[in-house]
């Protein structure tokens, strides 16, 4: 089964019930007032977009990376794509060129689609990428340019490739991660049977988020839990604090999808009694909330905030959600392990820690199959694939300890990555960059704390022998890399040392970096660069 037959399954069980809903505040610059979608109208447009695919000849075995933002036209499309069996890689249009061209030459996508407004940006990838890539307007659709080569002559099932989504790598740059219809599937039939606080009414739920549908969160597990009950999808552009309670009102949400920096903003924002609960939401489904935040914001707004885990890689296969009680509010706690897993939390020698340490995070599949519903793997890099699972085990990078009830606490994240507004943005791509600048000798990035954002990127630079540092010099730096990362990912703060903590071997210390860090802004010798760092 692929996600079109279950879509078309569910359109057939609830036809006049609302599949999509896009709030007229997320239209508003490209259109007026708000769009619903029923499962049986939106069923009937994509069986044209389907039939305009394969009349181009688009067909099982093609990529198509798609830079649609969160719109109605990424879904319809998703659709009719997935029916061919056409693997689809969802872009961020917001990436740079360099990062976009990463992006299309590691999928082996044959063609990109975008909406007029990205036209010259996807076209500098498309350049950029050295390849043929062939670029399509949406608003010149159907005319596409025809598919190249030959096609799979088989038919698409539940193994066929249904996206690829990209990750932060922790030693290189951003990872494919293969994703099926199977783990997509899953994922809905995961969460349909979740129950306890996330219990879903057939027909009856509409899940709020602003998360980029180039991200798992929206793109599968609350597309995916809607599509498998027969609810609404309530699609935001991105989170938009001030007007958030309005739109959960007008939009008729029962459920919102968040990252931590979501709750943050929400608790700082004048106490209304009447906005704060004229809402219908149950629960939110997320990860990442303040601990000092979780309490007094369910106590404010009178739902639970129920904190989870889990990767791009492993899907909902080793999902953990703290759905049911004891949810141990304010701990980091993301509940008790389901039994369809089998989990393991060790030292880095690899030895099982004692009852109640934290450790790093070892999952994997209970039964005969240990991957099944996982990834299929990093394409391109199967080497990478299988370090990830030294041992039969997929190893997370995150640290966890188990409390006396065998609930699992969060603890950090072991590999080298910076949480900005819930983007994974990974030290190395970042240092990467940096050190392409002639001014450049060495350098480190690491994460301090911010109010807003939960962490930002701060970087430590030894400049080159004769450079001016200052000011003047962390600006450019800073402009440097604005020219190939996208803006989240490039230093709010720059701080010049004479030298990096390392190791008698050289090695880099992390903790003791970190430490440096947050010295260096306490005593105001960090240049503060956050101006810099806005939306294209």
């Amino acid at each position: 089964m692929t996600i079109h037959d279950r879509f078309a399954g569910t359109a057939l069980r609830f036809p006049d019930h609302p599949y999509l809903y896009i709030p007229a505040e997320a239209r508003r610059q490209y259109a007026d007032g708000p769009l619903t979608l029923t499962y049986a109208q939106a069923a009937q447009k994509v069986d044209v977009l389907a039939a305009a695919w394969s009349a181009a000849g688009y067909a099982h075995g093609y990529k198509v990376a798609l830079a649609l933002d969160n719109r109605a036209d990424f879904f319809l499309h998703f659709l009719a794509l997935n029916r061919l069996g056409v693997c689809v890689v969802p872009l961020n249009s917001e990436a740079t060129p360099a990062e976009l061209a990463h992006v299309l030459n590691t999928s082996g996508a044959s063609l990109l689609v975008t909406l007029s407004e990205h036209g010259a940006r996807m076209g500098a990838a498309v350049d950029a990428a050295g390849r043929a890539v062939a670029l399509c307007d949406i608003g010149s659709f159907p005319n596409l340019p025809p598919a190249p080569g030959p096609c799979r002559p088989d038919a698409p099932d539940g193994t066929t490739a249904a996206a690829i989504i990209f990750t932060s790598g922790t030693t290189s740059r951003p990872k494919g991660c293969l994703l099926s219809n199977d783990y997509f599937l899953y994922v809905g039939e995961w969460y349909a049977a979740l129950g306890g606080h996330c219990t879903l009414g057939p027909g009856a739920e509409r899940a709020i988020t602003p998360l980029p549908v180039f991200h798992t969160n929206a793109l599968v597990f609350s597309h995916m839990a809607m599509i498998e009950t027969g609810g609404c999808v309530v699609q935001l552009d991105r989170f938009h604090p001030d007007t958030w309670w309005e739109v959960v009102r007008a939009s008729r949400a029962t459920l919102a999808h968040y990252l931590g920096i979501m709750p943050a903003i929400l608790i700082s924002l004048p106490e209304d009694p009447l906005r704060d609960r004229g809402h219908g939401l149950r629960f939110g489904f997320g990860a990442g909330v303040d601990p000092a935040h979780q309490a007094p914001f369910e106590e404010r707004f009178g739902f639970p905030l129920i904190e989870g885990w889990a990767m791009t890689e492993t899907g909902a296969a080793t999902c953990v959600m703290a759905a049911r009680e004891p949810r141990h509010v304010g701990t980091r706690c993301i509940g008790r392990p389901p039994g369809h897993m089998e989990y393991r939390i060790v030292d880095e020698a690899g030895r099982d820690v004692a009852a109640g340490e934290p450790g790093e995070f070892l999952v994997r599949r209970a039964g005969a199959d240990p991957r099944r519903y996982f990834y299929s793997g990093y394409i391109g890099d199967p080497e990478a694939t299988e370090i990830a699972w030294a041992g039969g085990w997929f190893h997370t990078g995150d640290v966890v300890r188990e409390g006396a009830d065998g609930s699992l606490h969060f603890i950090e994240r072991r590999k080298n990555i910076i949480r900005r507004s819930g983007e994974n943005i990974a030290a190395a791509e970042v240092e990467s960059v940096l050190l392409c600048h002639p001014a450049v000798a060495a350098c480190a990035v690491a994460p301090v704390p911010d109010e807003a954002r939960g962490e930002e990127v701060a970087a430590c630079v030894v400049a080159a022998p004769g450079a001016n540092t200052g000011p003047v010099l962390a600006r450019d730096i800073v402009r440097h890399c604005l020219a190939t990362l996208s803006y989240y990912k490039v230093p709010g703060y720059v701080a010049f040392v004479p030298a990096l903590p390392v190791t008698s071997t050289q090695k880099l210390q992390r903790g003791v970096l970190e430490d440096l860090l947050r010295r260096e802004l306490v005593a105001g010798r960090a240049v503060d660069l956050r101006e810099m760092k806005k939306r294209n």
